[in-house]
């Protein structure tokens, strides 16, 4: 694998990983910390971690929420993220949840960005 390939694939499995990768450590402790505090309030208001579901906004819930990588697949095996709709924080958890998922997304092109010699 290319020194790409590796950057873009541990971004994606740890937010901020592929960043420590290339040696941009205080950026990739910025990131890690700031998508898992996005995933941990997501969670706190009861927003759930989405399944493949039927349908293209179930795909899209499904994409989001994986795109968060390795913490997706602890939370849940964990069974975290069952989420309560009758909660009022549900939607806005939900969001938090698909905004973490999206922000590793723009992470995993950074790194891409930044292993491609494009930035600094």
């Amino acid at each position: 694998m290319t020194k790409t390939a590796i950057a873009c694939v541990l971004a994606w499995l740890v937010p901020g990983g592929g960043h420590l990768y290339l040696g941009k450590g205080l950026r990739a402790l910025v990131f890690f910390v700031g998508v898992l505090l996005l995933f941990s309030f997501g969670l706190y208001m009861d927003g759930k971690l989405f399944s493949l579901e039927t349908g293209f906004f179930g795909f899209l819930r499904f994409f989001a929420d994986a795109a968060i990588g390795l913490p997706y697949v602890v939370g849940r095996f964990l069974g975290w993220g069952v989420g309560d709709i009758r909660s009022f924080g549900y939607e806005y958890g939900n969001t938090f949840l698909y905004t973490a998922g999206l922000i590793n997304m723009l992470l995993i092109l950074d790194a891409f960005d930044v292993s491609q010699g494009r930035k600094e």
